[in-house]
Parts: structure tokens; C-alpha cells; sequence
């Protein structure tokens, strides 16, 4: 009888526990979408966005329900790094505009990167130096912001008048230091 209880047990298949997803919720996927949501989630970490989105295109149609949400995100993930990357700028000018764009946009790190970007390359472009003196002041960097605007002025005087009549210095147009580096006094 022994004998036969362990044949019947061993010729059964075996299967899995439910896998979980991260938030602890059991997951009704198969053992094999679970795989390769993990192997995207992997792919995405170690930085090969294309490998990871690829995977989890392949994924989202037979996704299941508590995975789905998750996938898109990871996705839009993917597709935001990858884009950082593979921009390219005929112009610095081209460059700058976009990153005015991610400023415009609330995206102030990767603003910020954009203009270091910029002057790494072209170290006089003015432009630069006056959209980072903008950033500066959106954040409350004070003496950056100063910092910045008075090289943007030193490459290019007419950044002086430019700054005297835009806005995006209005939280900073009662510092003595902003006043004094808009209307220099003249000798």
C-alpha cells in the first residue's frame, strides 16, 4: 500500500504556489508571465530599456489583471530613458529649446541636465547661462541664480535687459544683489 501512495504521488504534476507580485498580493498569472514581468523588471534595473520594453510589450496582451498597471508603467519607464538617450540637436539653439521644455514642464533635474549638457559643449553659449539663472530662481537658488545670470550678461549684455523685464525672476526682484546686477550703477 506504501508502495502504491508513493507512485500515485510522484506520477502526479506538480505545480507552483501562486507566484506574488512585489506589493504581496498573490498573483493569479501563470508561473511564466510572473517569469517575465521579473525578467523585465531585471532588464529595466540593469539599464537595457529596450531589452525591458520589449519584454513587457510582449507581456501587456496576456498580462494579468494585477500586472497590467504595473507593466504600462515600467513601460513608460523604458520608453523616458530611452528617449533621453536618443536625442540629438542640429543646434545648440534646437538643445536649448528643449530644455527650456522640460523647465516649462515641471522636469527641473532633467532641465538642469540639458543646460549642463549645453555648456559642456558650447561653454559660451549665454543662453545657457540665463536658462539655468531661470531654473535657479523656479528652485530658490538664490545665488545661483545670481551666479549665473551675471556670466549670461558678462557673454552677452542684452540678457541684462532681457532680465529686467521677465518674469520669471519675480520672486527674486526685491534682492538688492538682482537690482544691483539689472541696474549697475554707471560712473
Amino acid at each position: 500500500m506504501k508502495q502504491d501512495a508513493r507512485t500515485a504521488a510522484s506520477s502526479r504534476k506538480k505545480t507552483s504556489p501562486p507566484a506574488a507580485i512585489p506589493d504581496g498580493h498573490a498573483a493569479s498569472a501563470s508561473p511564466s508571465a510572473f517569469h517575465s514581468y521579473m525578467a523585465a523588471v531585471q532588464l529595466l534595473q540593469q539599464g537595457k530599456f529596450e531589452k525591458s520594453l520589449a519584454v513587457f510589450d510582449k507581456l501587456l496582451p496576456t498580462a494579468p489583471p494585477e500586472l497590467i498597471e504595473r507593466c504600462k508603467m515600467y513601460m513608460t519607464t523604458c520608453r523616458r530613458q530611452l528617449e533621453k538617450t536618443s536625442l540629438t540637436f542640429l543646434t545648440p539653439e534646437e538643445h536649448y529649446d528643449y530644455a527650456i521644455s522640460k523647465l516649462n514642464t515641471g522636469y527641473y533635474e532633467e532641465a538642469r541636465e540639458q543646460f549642463t549638457s549645453i555648456l559642456e559643449k558650447y561653454p559660451e553659449a549665454d543662453y545657457a547661462y540665463y536658462g539655468l539663472a531661470i531654473l535657479d530662481a523656479f528652485t530658490g537658488q538664490i545665488q545661483d541664480c545670481l551666479d549665473h545670470l551675471s556670466r549670461a550678461i558678462d557673454l552677452n549684455p542684452r540678457n541684462r535687459l532681457q532680465a529686467r523685464v521677465d518674469n520669471d525672476f519675480q520672486n527674486i526682484v526685491d534682492d538688492p544683489r538682482f537690482t544691483e546686477l539689472l541696474y549697475p550703477e554707471v560712473p
